[in-house]
């Protein structure tokens, strides 16, 4: 499995997640979006939303009707009923579960740092996940680790 940490000093998380879940469509992948928050949830299904005319992303919440279908799911655990491979972890908290997907992405912002350090740490003696670190600069992002 693949985690990729995505360390948030820019942008707030409602314009993060639509740039991930472009690219994931864009691989023909589904995408799970977890936050606990339901505020968060709202404001993430908003940016999908506007996203622009016919380039808007469609998705739903998990629970409700033809949620098997969304190719974007948003829900406050990690059970994936539309399948999805991939993981957002919107909320900056890691949950084990998301070690069942292949690819997670962990959003978090300055106040989150010290315990994405720590997890960074702890994966290292976990041959089964290959950690990637990514940081905001300029107009883009930057891998540093």
């Amino acid at each position: 499995m693949r985690v990729d940490f995505y360390q948030l000093s820019r942008d707030p998380v409602e314009q993060v997640v639509p740039l991930l879940a472009r690219k994931a469509l864009q691989a023909g992948q589904r995408l799970l979006v977890v936050s606990e928050d339901e505020e968060r949830r709202a404001a993430i299904s908003r940016a999908l939303w506007s996203e622009g005319g016919a380039h808007f992303l469609a998705h739903g919440e998990a629970g409700e009707p033809h949620a098997a279908r969304q190719p974007i799911l948003l829900s406050e655990t990690c059970t994936a009923p539309n399948e999805a491979r991939m993981v957002v972890l919107a909320d900056g908290r890691w949950r084990e579960e998301a070690g069942g997907f292949e690819r997670a992405f962990l959003l978090f912002d300055a106040a989150a740092t010290q315990d994405a350090r720590e997890l960074w740490r702890s994966f290292r003696n976990r041959e089964a996940i290959e950690s990637h670190a990514w940081k905001q600069e300029g107009n883009g992002w930057t891998e540093v680790g």
